[in-house]
């Protein structure tokens, strides 16, 4: 938890299984993925998820002042540990999950102005990323009450690409089993 944002509260909630649940809040990029690897080569563990990408900071960059320029330590970063992770989580049963963020690049004019923290090694060992994203608000009178999210595989070396879903994220509840069931009804002119 690089962001050092989880409420076990909320996790819980959502039906996370807290009691079985190892949480590390690193103080630096590197710290946090010597962990991953070293619970990845450990084969104790059958999900690490790294949130997230954007949030790991070099050392260098936390040592250094502010105002300091540190272009590209970061990719640098994630380069040096994705080599070192990949051949080990390919040797073991773990999936290891990366969130990241979108970021706009800076005087586009063609093409998407839109790009994720890190460099680009963790889009080139990537066995399936895919681009999650809030799509429409859902409300009860004026109070929103939850989220209508669309799913797109952009890439994916195990099964068929560019497929895509979407489904209702309710705010303290999560995904909507309710909300899904009707989608396939209507989908299937079941309603």
């Amino acid at each position: 938890d690089a962001e050092h944002a989880l409420d076990p509260a909320y996790a819980r909630r959502l039906g996370v299984d807290t009691e079985n649940l190892i949480v590390s809040q690193p103080d630096t990029g590197e710290q946090a993925l010597e962990i991953a690897e070293a619970l990845v080569r450990s084969n104790a563990i059958d999900v690490i998820v790294v949130d997230s990408v954007a949030a790991l900071v070099p050392k260098a960059e936390i040592e250094g002042e502010m105002g300091d320029s540190h272009v590209g330590l970061q990719a640098r970063l994630m380069s040096q540990a994705l080599r070192k992770l990949a051949g080990a989580i390919n040797k073991s049963k773990c999936v290891v999950i990366f969130i990241n963020q979108l970021r706009e690049k800076v005087g586009i004019m063609f093409g998407n102005p839109e790009t994720t923290p890190g460099g680009r090694a963790l889009k080139f060992y990537a066995s399936v990323r895919m681009d999650i994203r809030r799509i429409d608000s859902i409300k009860q009178g004026d109070e929103i009450i939850g989220n209508r999210t669309r799913v797109k595989v952009i890439k994916n070396k195990i099964a068929p690409p560019f497929k895509q879903t979407e489904f209702d994220i309710m705010y303290n509840e999560g995904i909507s089993k309710e909300g899904n069931i009707v989608d396939v009804g209507v989908k299937e002119e079941i309603i």
